[in-house]
């Protein structure tokens, strides 16, 4: 009865408190399973940023509910954004639901479990649904535990909880509560754990990961305490590559923009969420930056690093986005020439003020904005895979691919490459001569021995 299956939703925040969660109930004597039909406990772990996404979980929970029926050893638990968002609302809903535990209590998982548990005996009360969701202060410094027996090449970690904005379309300021920061020498003493067990790359993981500390630690220096962190974690020894998501344009000041520059290890590849092209819909979004700000903080990104690559955050039919406004985004597209982006469809969200706003777009026209920008998409992702061919990128090997006798990394840019390699280089960093290139991943083969890399051409305009 101790055999537990987490299924997460949603972003790399999500997957970081799941990975907590795992380790804490593994340290408890739960074991981790890969499949739901072999637990005794599945705890789906929520997103609410989107209907979709809690309309899937709870999808899920009913399916899972109906093997209660049969097996009422089984537990069945929801945690995360979309507890924390809708509350009792689930446990009045859901009632074959065992556990309902919100964004500041992931640590309490294993108690609530034991409890359960306990109750399941004969030792405890009748059963009923624990619900957890209170705010709980330094929550922010629970989610530092990593999976012990499993060796991470590439690593996430926390560096800080909630979110201090309040754009317009966005319910994460609800379900994750104020910024709260964890302290730095606390995130060096995690990551050090991590490189002695060979991690090589971390990525750094925030909802706004650089308003890091910004009322909790002093500038020094002319430096964010975000950019202090960055530079600790760049004299780690052990880690090679530093990464962040997922940032917000207001906080990419000078010495952000200089750390790129300076600190080798940091890669150049930078996740900078635009929502829209229109400075209009920005104002509508309550972003606190217009499209010309935007594109000066990436014409200075890359000033500091000509071969910088760029990710990106967009809505497509948010209320009120005209034709006119929509054009823009597409020429920011073109202008930018995005290596990835994420584009999705508006969903409303209750409770934000979005929801209520008058203009709402329709279904369809979501729908044809949302293809066209994946379309453009493809087309500046295949040229720059195919810039990349025959050059030498350094790719960081984390396991083997799904299909063939091929080996998956990353470059530094964050392009997907596949190579025939042994299980033996993973976790190294090896030169690879890139021969071919489509629009989703890149192909080489391992240069024995080394050669000078040859520089890449820059992304074209589209």
């Amino acid at each position: 009865m101790n055999r537990v299956y987490i299924k997460t939703y949603g972003c790399q925040m999500n997957e970081r408190d799941s990975e907590a969660v795992g380790a804490m109930l593994r340290r408890r004597g739960y074991s981790l399973v890969d499949h739901e039909s072999d637990a005794d406990v599945v705890l789906l772990n929520t997103c609410s940023v989107r209907d979709q996404a809690e309309q899937k979980a709870i999808g899920k929970t009913g399916y899972l509910a109906k093997r209660k029926r049969t097996d009422p050893g089984f537990i069945l638990g929801i945690m995360g954004c979309m507890a924390q968002n809708r509350g009792e609302e689930l446990a009045d809903r859901l009632p074959d639901l065992d556990l309902l535990v919100g964004t500041q209590k992931f640590h309490a998982v294993p108690d609530h479990l034991d409890n359960i548990l306990e109750t399941q005996k004969g030792l405890g009360p009748q059963p009923i649904t624990i619900v957890d969701l209170d705010a709980e202060e330094g929550s922010q410094n629970t989610i530092r535990e990593h999976l012990a027996d499993k060796r991470q090449v590439s690593a996430f970690v926390s560096i800080m909880q909630g979110c201090n904005m309040n754009c317009a379309f966005c319910i994460v300021p609800k379900t994750r509560g104020q910024e709260r920061a964890r302290p730095i020498g606390a995130i060096v003493n995690e990551i050090e754990e991590l490189a002695d067990g060979g991690t090589k790359e971390v990525t750094l993981l925030g909802q706004i990961v650089n308003s890091y500390g910004r009322r909790e630690i002093p500038i020094r220096e002319g430096k964010s305490p975000f950019v202090q962190l960055l530079e600790r974690v760049q004299d780690i020894k052990g880690i090679e590559r530093i990464r962040f998501t997922s940032p917000h344009p207001r906080g990419f000041r000078q010495d952000l923009i200089e750390a790129y520059r300076d600190l080798s290890k940091l890669c150049e590849y930078v996740h900078l969420p635009a929502q829209s092209g229109s400075t209009r819909m920005l104002k509508l979004m309550n972003r606190p930056y217009s499209r010309e700000r935007y594109l000066e903080i990436v014409d200075s990104l890359r000033n500091a690093v000509p071969d910088m690559y760029f990710s990106t955050d967009i809505i497509v039919g948010f209320p009120g986005e005209k034709e006119r406004d929509f054009e823009e985004t597409v020429d920011l597209f073109r202008t930018v020439a995005y290596d990835m982006a994420f584009v999705f469809k508006y969903s409303i969200r209750s409770g934000t003020p979005a929801a209520t706003m008058e203009d709402q777009v329709p279904q369809r026209l979501k729908e044809e904005r949302n293809q066209r920008l994946l379309r453009l998409l493809e087309k500046s992702s295949l040229v720059r895979n195919e810039s990349l061919v025959g050059t030498t990128q350094e790719i960081l090997i984390e396991g083997k691919a799904k299909r063939g006798n091929l080996y998956r990394g990353k470059t530094r840019g964050f392009r997907t490459c596949l190579v025939p390699a042994t299980e033996r280089l993973i976790g190294e960093l090896v030169p690879v001569c890139i021969h071919r290139g489509t629009a989703s991943a890149l192909y080489g083969d391992i240069v024995l021995g080394g050669v000078d890399t040859v520089e890449p051409l820059l992304p074209q305009t589209l």
